[in-house]
């Protein structure tokens, strides 16, 4: 089985769409490439919420523990953890019930996606959502 993203045409559609993004594993770090990219996303007009249970807060926004926690809607689940932790998010995401799962650049896991794409979700693996969303303005 692979991955099969949907066209660059439907993930900007779809960025043109979402407006908050849950972003697992961001880091307080600026040079860490989840803080990067989720900076860039805000600056861009989207609402970032932070999930990561050993960190307080960032980019001045108060962190999450778990997707479980997030108050209110989320359209995108953008994940910055390796493989081998997709399913364990897979399964919390299926849980909230949002919307996009998003695993960023070199982040690929046939089982979770295979379990998603099963539940009906939309499913991205292995692309960055900055670079999509800076191709497809």
């Amino acid at each position: 089985m692979t991955i099969e993203n949907p066209s660059r045409e439907e993930i900007g559609k779809i960025l043109k769409r979402v407006k908050r993004i849950a972003v697992v594993g961001l880091s307080g770090n600026p040079e860490r490439t989840s803080y990067m990219v989720s900076k860039a996303m805000q600056d861009a007009g989207y609402d970032i919420i932070p999930v990561n249970p050993t960190i307080d807060e960032v980019l001045g926004v108060k962190a999450v523990k778990s997707l479980k926690e997030i108050e209110g809607r989320v359209d995108v689940v953008n994940v910055f953890r390796r493989p081998e932790h997709l399913m364990d998010v897979a399964k919390e995401f299926a849980d909230i019930d949002a919307e996009i799962f998003w695993a960023q650049l070199g982040v690929v896991n046939e089982e979770a996606y295979q379990f998603l794409k099963e539940k009906g979700y939309t499913v991205i693996m292995d692309r960055c959502i900055k670079v999509e969303h800076a191709l497809t303005k």
